[in-house]
């Protein structure tokens, strides 16, 4: 098979034009989504209730350092069966909310829609239309033939090796691969990730988590969680370790 020599021109004129306005697009789709989306109201049961299960755990994880007496009243203030925060929260009423039946929920999923779907469709017809049939750059590893049709669309060349990439397919390639300069720029949580779109939709589309099975599963950590003091001796090692600073800390002591 021959190989291609691309024009110097099409580096010129095709691939950097292809990734400026990809980049542009998504810097510009940032600040209008900054703009059109509302400000989500968080209630404060709900993040007591985060808080709960947070502190929960880090007694769990690092309740080793503290001594016993502290650990159980911890526990005994978590997992009392009675009057213990994990125990209430597990009696509670669970809100019943559908996060689809939200008109702001919905009202922000349209207004995603908006600034990220159609921006990228428009913009794809139009790379499509003016830089159809251009052969961009080829990927520096070989590829089976069931990555032509996701590489070279556009181009009908049913012998050209699939390695090669087309205007169209450097394009999308271009939108899902530039994350990492996009949280360089805009910094980690920004509206141009079109990846992280599509994980919100779906996350938003989903049924809401039940905050009862959170709380059962916590508490039933908390309650098989045993207290090992990790700290048993300390002094003697450190007086071991370091003789002088241990007699200064005595006779400061006396």
């Amino acid at each position: 098979m021959a190989e291609l020599l691309l024009d110097p021109n099409i580096r010129t004129w095709v691939f950097v034009p292809i990734i400026v306005v990809t980049f542009f697009i998504g810097i510009i789709r940032h600040y209008v989504s900054i703009l059109l989306t509302s400000q989500k109201k968080v209630e404060l049961k709900q993040v007591m209730d985060t808080q709960a299960l947070l502190r929960s755990r880090m007694l769990r994880e690092n309740g080793k350092y503290i001594p016993k007496n502290s650990f159980l009243m911890r526990k005994h203030y978590f997992n009392d069966k009675e009057t213990g925060i994990l125990k209430v929260a597990q009696d509670r009423p669970a809100p019943a909310a559908n996060p689809m039946q939200d008109p702001n929920t919905l009202q922000d999923m349209l207004k995603g829609n908006l600034v990220n779907v159609l921006p990228m469709i428009a913009v794809g017809g139009w790379i499509n239309w003016i830089f159809s049939g251009f052969v961009t750059t080829k990927v520096p590893f070989p590829l089976t033939w069931r990555f032509k049709d996701m590489l070279q669309r556009g181009i009908n060349l049913p012998y050209l090796d699939p390695s090669w990439v087309s205007s169209a397919s450097w394009y999308f390639l271009n939108v899902f691969g530039l994350r990492q300069i996009y949280s360089l720029v805009l910094g980690a949580d920004n509206a141009a990730d079109q990846t992280k779109f599509m994980e919100d939709q779906v996350n938003v589309s989903g049924a809401p988590p039940d905050p009862k099975q959170a709380f059962k599963a916590e508490w039933e950590a908390l309650e098989l969680c045993e207290h090992h003091y990790a700290l048993r001796g300390i002094e003697d090692e450190l007086l071991a370790q370091y003789p002088l600073g241990g007699a200064r800390l005595h006779d400061k002591s006396q």
